[in-house]
């Protein structure tokens, strides 16, 4: 089924400097007061009666959104705590699986058929799976003097496969006129990871790209001998230090002074922004096969058109539909009813220049969180 359209959203914010979320605002373990979930409502939920402390992995992606949710969740309900370790979402959707998270985010949501295996912290078999960060994955790079570049879907497949090797390349100087390229070798970096920017960005390749990016669509990447970097911030950390390299992270990651790809969409180039990366999923399908609490996008970034950026992250809070300890599944709900309101949405995408949920997309999402069982 199709998903009601994305409300028109401006980019928000300057991209944050990176943020590391542990733990965040409430330092001390002790249990205290969380909220009672709000339903479907907009606004996040007030201070109740649950307590205890709640523990994630997942998405580096998110590091800089979870740290500020996190603190500001945690100043509402001054007993809670929300511990979200940037782990990587291979590593969260690992975790969850064996029971050693209590919900993740992660990049991409599982497949259907990783579903069957069971998730060792859950009573059931039934999983929520629900998109509250959707941003765009940047092509930066770092070359002093150079802000922008222009780049079609094959010259970037080129570039990462190994088959573009110098600056001054023909089939990146023929797209920047009057831009004065070094003769000096690319160094493009990869996660070294299980990633979903990983999955994301090779499957822009793919899509785009397909007569020079012929590997196979995954979460790991696919080339041997390639530069690599753990976690969104490694790639943001070696494209910060290390002339001649281009790398690909969340938007709200990329170094001060890195530069900034301008994608080819449909012979025009369109920089990232929270709003282009909004415009490929408004139109985007749910996927079908799954139960109704499981809302997971089937993203075509080949269909990107009008002004929308082909590389567009869709980040999932996940979370079981029933916990051993109701006490648990209270607050996992509450959390994930704050993440989604309306001032949630707004928290992130000040802090990490995402694009907030919209209204329609909204009331899908809260009835998918109340799937999770309280009592």
């Amino acid at each position: 089924m199709k998903l009601t359209r994305l409300s028109g959203i401006a980019a928000l914010g300057a991209v944050a400097a990176l943020t590391l979320a542990g733990c965040a605002a409430n330092e001390e373990t002790a249990p205290a007061t969380s909220a009672p979930s709000e339903g479907t409502s907009s606004e996040a939920p007030a201070a109740g009666g649950a307590t205890g402390t709640i523990g994630a992995t997942g998405a580096s992606s998110q590091a800089a959104a979870q740290a500020a949710l996190v603190a500001t969740f945690q100043s509402q309900n001054s007993g809670v705590t929300v511990n979200y370790e940037s782990t990587g979402s291979g590593a969260g959707r690992d975790n969850f699986l064996a029971g050693a998270s209590d919900f993740i985010g992660s990049d991409r949501a599982y497949h259907v058929d990783e579903l069957s295996a069971g998730f060792k912290g859950c009573a059931s078999d039934s999983i929520v799976e629900v998109p509250t960060y959707i941003s765009p994955v940047a092509v930066a790079f770092n070359l002093p003097g150079v802000d922008t570049l222009n780049m079609d879907a094959a010259t970037i497949a080129g570039i990462f496969a190994g088959e573009i090797t110098q600056w001054n390349d023909e089939a990146i100087a023929s797209q920047n006129e009057g831009v004065e390229l070094p003769d000096s070798a690319i160094t493009p970096v990869n996660r070294s990871d299980a990633s979903g920017t990983t999955e994301t960005f090779v499957s822009y390749l793919s899509a785009t790209a397909g007569d020079v990016w012929t590997y196979e669509v995954g979460d790991e990447w696919p080339i041997d001998g390639t530069e690599r970097a753990q976690g969104t911030q490694g790639i943001a950390q070696v494209l910060g230090s290390s002339e001649g390299t281009i790398g690909y992270l969340d938007a709200s990651q990329i170094p001060a002074d890195a530069g900034q790809v301008a994608v080819g969409v449909d012979g025009e180039y369109v920089p990232y922004s929270a709003e282009a990366a909004s415009k490929l999923i408004e139109n985007s399908p749910l996927e079908e096969g799954r139960e109704a609490q499981d809302l997971v996008f089937a993203v075509d970034p080949a269909s990107a058109s009008d002004g929308a950026y082909p590389i567009a992250l869709v980040s999932y809070l996940i979370s079981c539909t029933e916990y051993e300890d109701t006490t648990k599944a209270q607050l996992v709900k509450d959390y994930f009813t704050f993440v989604a309101s309306a001032e949630g949405q707004e928290i992130s995408a000040a802090e990490a220049g995402s694009a907030p949920i919209s209204d329609s997309l909204r009331e899908q999402v809260n009835a998918a969180i109340d799937a999770i069982v309280t009592e």
